[in-house]
C-alpha cells in the first residue's frame, strides 16, 4: 500500500511540474501585449 501511495504522490508531481512547465511555456506563443503585466492604474 506504501509503495502504491508513493508512486500515485510521485506522479502527482511530475504532472504538476508538467503543467506549470506548459503554462510558463505557453506565455511564449502569446501575443507581446497579452504576455505583459497587467498596466497599474
Amino acid at each position: 500500500m506504501t509503495s502504491w501511495r508513493a508512486a500515485l504522490l510521485m506522479a502527482f508531481v511530475v504532472l504538476v511540474f508538467g503543467f506549470t512547465l506548459f503554462v510558463v511555456s505557453a506565455r511564449i506563443w502569446l501575443p507581446t501585449d497579452m504576455a505583459a503585466p497587467a498596466p497599474i492604474r
